[in-house]
């Protein structure tokens, strides 16, 4: 699926930039986590937002949601688990899946908490942050999720219903994660497990990690005044981008990073379409012992013309033998 848009997170912050993205006419989809595991979900009141005095944090998010909604903001349910940047493009991968946008917005909040010992060194060789992506290369074996979310246990409730033998941690402290080249076991509060696969699921991965090479600093990521990242068509909004940690600031910096990645998005479509105005396609077709070199330029429907290389090799006509 393509969108003008892509925002991840569904807090203050990224409700705010895919409103205003829709505002400008451009297409949103946010990524995000359920309402339920955003911090602000459980705050019993906020006193400080400009107008709206008393509300739980629940009430607010949920009114916020809505008001996307309306705009007509897409959602999905899930965790960007990796992001790569194209000429023309930004190309997401949610779960299984993956979106392409001509601009991202980050806005997924503070990545809390370090890498347990041996996450780094593993990730890919038993060390997963994805059940229902990797979950099938582990039937029948032993697993351990550590869970930090509220649908971690649905994670975990899929990999045993795939046939896997699974240990659940809830939310623990302390983990270590032990193997030879590929996991072998894993230790988590003092308890240690026969494992050949850990399933890690927080509610957010560290910016670096999803984008690397992304700039930050002390640990927030670096952002101008129309929070655009060092990364071109990559802006961020939020608490990702330092204090102070407020709803107030999350909506505010929403609200330029969404501008600035509707306008990126537009001039980007208006130079596509230039560049395809004037496009040269060469297309190559065999035909028996033949090599049909043809071209089309310019959007054309129809051939410019061709040529016809008979069982000679060059550069411009190449026949194998």
């Amino acid at each position: 699926m393509s969108y003008d848009v892509l925002v991840i997170g569904g807090g203050p912050a990224g409700l705010s930039a895919s409103i205003n993205v829709r505002a400008r006419g451009r297409s949103a989809l946010v990524v995000s986590n359920p309402l339920e595991e955003n911090p602000l979900w459980r705050a019993e009141k906020v006193d400080n937002y400009l107008g709206l005095p008393g509300l739980s944090g629940a009430e607010m998010l949920a009114a916020m949601r809505r008001h996307a909604e309306q705009a007509g903001v897409e959602f999905l349910a899930g965790k960007v688990l990796n992001a790569v940047q194209m000429p023309d493009a930004w190309y997401v991968s949610v779960g299984p899946d993956m979106y392409n946008a001509r601009a991202v917005v980050l806005a997924a909040g503070v990545a809390r908490g370090k890498k347990f010992a041996g996450e780094a060194e593993l990730l890919g060789r038993g060390v997963s942050y994805c059940a229902t992506c990797d979950g099938m290369l582990y039937r029948g074996k032993p697993v351990a999720v550590v869970g930090y979310t509220d649908t971690a246990r649905q994670e975990a409730e899929f990999l045993q219903k795939i046939g896997c033998s699974v240990t659940y941690f809830d939310r623990p402290k302390q983990c270590e994660i032990r193997g030879d080249g590929r996991v072998e076991s894993v230790t988590c509060d003092g308890r240690t497990i026969p494992a050949e696969g850990v399933f890690i699921l927080r509610p957010t991965m560290a910016p670096t990690e999803l984008f690397p090479g992304l700039a930050v600093e002390q640990g927030y990521v670096t952002v101008d005044r129309r929070m655009a990242t060092n990364l071109p068509g990559l802006f961020a909004a939020g608490d990702c981008t330092g204090g102070p940690l407020q709803v107030s600031k999350a909506a505010g910096d929403g609200l330029i990073a969404g501008q600035s990645a509707a306008a990126w998005a537009a001039a980007l479509s208006q130079s596509v379409r230039g560049a395809a105005s004037s496009w040269r396609v060469f297309v190559s077709v065999r035909s028996g012992s033949s090599t049909v070199i043809s071209t089309l330029s310019g959007g054309s429907s129809s051939w410019e013309g061709s040529s016809v290389c008979q069982g000679r090799s060059s550069r411009a006509c190449p026949v194998s033998s």
